[in-house]
């Protein structure tokens, strides 16, 4: 575990379904004493009755379940780098929410490095299709990744301090080779403990 007061790294990686963000999230993690990867949809499937699932129709309660999902994951980001956890979070999710539900509250804890994996839209398509984790047909999300990785495209990443990493060409192992890279360009992730 990692050693001394100052907390663990907290990582938020976002982009389409399809684009590798718990696959990068576990890898990433690999590579800290101890790790702890929260992906935001797991925590809305806690909700056994009355979930409302943002395909095939977003609605009012899809919102606010993906709030309290958002804000919960936030919470364990905290609670775990607090005590040394280095922390993944994975989530599809925009510049401005990810400021409000996670780089506000988490600033006061440690260093939040933000991560957009933006592989081109095709490459996220077969990704998505050749998933074997999900218990619903993932051909359902085709067109949703059409559209969010359009709608991702027009916001401002960059601006909001976001590392951006199109994956297209990379492996797992490359990916968090870059975010790596990428952190050191901006703070240091000292913070925690490599193996």
């Amino acid at each position: 575990m990692h050693g001394g007061s100052v907390p663990a790294p907290i990582f938020l990686l976002t982009g389409t379904p399809g684009a590798g963000k718990s696959s990068v999230a576990l890898a990433l993690l690999q590579r800290f004493a101890a790790g702890i990867h929260i992906p935001v949809d797991n925590l809305r499937e806690l909700v056994v009755v009355g979930r409302a699932d943002p395909v095939p129709t977003w609605t009012d309660a899809t919102a606010q379940q993906f709030a309290l999902a958002r804000r919960s994951a936030a919470d364990m980001a905290r609670r775990y780098a607090r005590a040394g956890f280095a922390v993944a979070i994975d989530d599809v999710i925009f510049p401005s929410e990810a400021e409000a539900l996670f780089a506000v509250p988490l600033a006061e804890v440690t260093t939040l490095h933000k991560v957009w994996l933006c592989p081109n839209v095709d490459v996220a398509l077969a990704r998505n299709a050749q998933r074997t984790s999900k218990t619903f047909d993932v051909h359902v999300l085709a067109t949703p990744i059409e559209q969010i990785h359009a709608a991702m495209s027009q916001h401002p990443f960059a601006a909001y301090g976001w590392h951006i990493i199109n994956s297209s060409a990379l492996n797992v192992e490359q990916t968090v080779e870059q975010i790596f890279a990428l952190c050191a360009l901006s703070k240091p992730c000292a913070a925690a403990t490599l193996r």
